[in-house]
């Protein structure tokens, strides 16, 4: 087997998560290129990744004209891949993998009635995401457990992060905030942005309680609205704007302690090591985020990210 290549749709959250997958065939398959298929808003996760050779955007979520599937099933066909793998779950990606030709055709099934599959993977949803995706695996005979993602973060980003610390007049280790969130997940009704306010106490009495650890804010693209009124409250609060994830991977490995909500820049806190507490609304922590002491959730017990008392991430936050 010399080429191998996965369809995995979603954004950021989902290819970190994705990780352990590509890492591990890789690993028990060292001679294998890995080629993925993302959508266009991912693409940036692989800065990140040193399993991947070559990353294919596409839209799955775009009214894609049946051109365009033609087009993509056209590219698969000319990769003359020997194994392709997917954790899209319906009947529609089923048909899709047996149209590309590809031999051995891995994804998510309890039944393969019409023979779409090759390989079809009982999926176990009561685990960490992670651990789901790294089932598929089984296809080619890999049965170890699966790993903790892990970020490879290039050389330039860890330049950058240092003259980005000198800039922020910061000299040692220093706490990062993210609380952000996505335009994606508050198209979809889901609402991750914890209140500024709420930030705003939480901050003021961590900088009280440790003056030697600074706090940076991350701000990514989508960010602008929060951050803004976050520094209206706190003039002197150290604002970051990394260009790129790897820089923003790069700023996260330096830290002493994450703070950030359930996004994708969670999951790169996780990929890097660094420990975080995460705060969650209406999604269930035990599916993405893995069971290691570094990384504690703070689960709101109305399913409203600004139900979580500030006090509880105080509290968190101080026994990292």
């Amino acid at each position: 087997m010399k080429n191998v290549v996965a369809f995995v749709p979603g954004g950021i959250g989902d290819q970190i998560l994705f990780f352990p997958t590509l890492d591990d065939l890789k690993a028990h398959r060292p001679d294998v290129q890995i080629d993925v298929v993302v959508e266009p808003r991912a693409v940036a996760a692989y800065q990140l990744s040193a399993a991947v050779a070559r990353v294919i955007p596409f839209d799955f979520k775009n009214r894609n004209a049946l051109a365009d599937w033609a087009n993509l099933i056209g590219t698969l066909r000319e990769g003359e891949y020997d194994a392709i793998l997917s954790l899209g779950r319906s009947k529609a990606v089923r048909l899709l993998l047996w149209l590309t030709g590809i031999p051995k055709r891995v994804g998510f099934a309890k039944l393969n009635p019409l023979g779409f599959l090759t390989d079809a993977i009982p999926v176990n949803l009561d685990q960490y995401s992670a651990a789901v995706y790294h089932d598929l695996l089984k296809a080619f005979g890999i049965t170890t457990p699966c790993p903790l993602p892990k970020a490879v973060v290039p050389p330039e980003a860890r330049t950058w992060a240092t003259a980005e610390q000198e800039r922020l007049g910061i000299r040692g280790r220093y706490w990062l905030l993210h609380g952000g969130s996505s335009q994606m997940a508050l198209a979809k009704g889901i609402n991750k942005i914890y209140p500024p306010a709420a930030w705003v106490e939480v901050l003021q009495t961590l900088q009280h309680r440790y003056p030697d650890l600074p706090f940076v804010v991350a701000c990514g693209p989508e960010d602008q609205a929060w951050v803004a009124a976050l520094s209206q409250a706190l003039p002197e609060i150290r604002i970051t704007r990394p260009p790129d994830l790897g820089k923003l991977a790069a700023l996260m490995a330096h830290a002493e302690q994450i703070l950030c909500t359930d996004s994708g820049p969670m999951h790169i806190g996780v990929a890097v090591g660094t420990p975080l507490v995460a705060l969650f609304g209406p999604t269930d922590p035990a599916k993405l985020l893995p069971p290691d002491p570094r990384f504690r959730a703070l689960k709101s017990p109305t399913g409203n990210m600004a139900d979580i008392p500030a006090s509880a991430v105080i509290e968190a936050a101080c026994h990292g």
